[in-house]
């Protein structure tokens, strides 16, 4: 797709819900395509192996949160994992995400508000390109600690350039100190292969 590049720029550089929607929305249709094949986008896959070491139960209830067109999802259910949900602000990408079929419940909504989820809802929740430029900041951990079960893990990426700007090491050791997670792993690794980016992926257990 010719102008890839320019809708990838715009939905990091975007300065408002609305821009980054449409901007989403305009690249659904090519948006795998474009950033597994085309740009070699590593970091689904390599958060979903993570989340794996530390969540062996199959049936586990786990949220994508911002899933996107459902990379994430497909991967865990290529490995069995069978009690997906997916939560995205964008109808076009959740359209992607209810095609693969990988999903047993789809969400619609915004993750920096308060979310329409019961509190100790999921075993895990797992969010990969979420934490990044323009998007989604630290302030919603804690909705998605509210919503994670006591003992239940939260896997994540924030990218390099996020990670900097808007200071996650010590918005999250903040959270840590006040004991609602604690740190299991987190290892800095390839995020985007052409453009050279990295990410930070983590592994945070709540608190019992």
């Amino acid at each position: 797709m010719t102008n890839r590049k320019e809708i990838h720029d715009r939905v990091l550089n975007a300065t408002s819900k609305e821009e980054l929607a449409t901007a989403y929305g305009e690249w659904a249709e090519h948006y795998d395509k474009d950033l597994i094949d085309e740009m070699g986008y590593v970091a689904p896959v390599i958060a979903s192996q993570l989340l794996q070491g530390y969540v062996s139960d199959l049936s586990a209830r786990i949220l994508d949160a911002g899933c996107g067109t459902g990379l994430v999802g497909e991967d865990l259910h290529q490995k069995g994992y069978s009690n997906l949900e997916g939560f995205d602000y964008s109808a076009q990408m959740l359209a992607r995400a209810k095609d693969k079929e990988v999903y047993n419940r789809l969400h619609q909504g915004d993750l920096t508000g308060r979310l329409d989820l019961a509190d100790n809802s999921y075993a895990a929740i797992i969010s990969v390109g979420t934490f990044t430029c323009g998007h989604v900041g630290p302030e919603a951990f804690g909705e998605l600690i509210r919503i994670t079960k006591p003992g239940g893990y939260l896997c994540f990426t924030v990218r390099d350039q996020a990670w900097e700007e808007d200071n996650y090491r010590v918005a999250m050791d903040k959270i840590e100190d006040i004991g609602a997670w604690k740190r299991v792993e987190e290892k800095t690794t390839a995020y985007i292969q052409q453009d050279g980016s990295s990410c930070n992926v983590c592994i945070y257990q709540k608190g019992v």
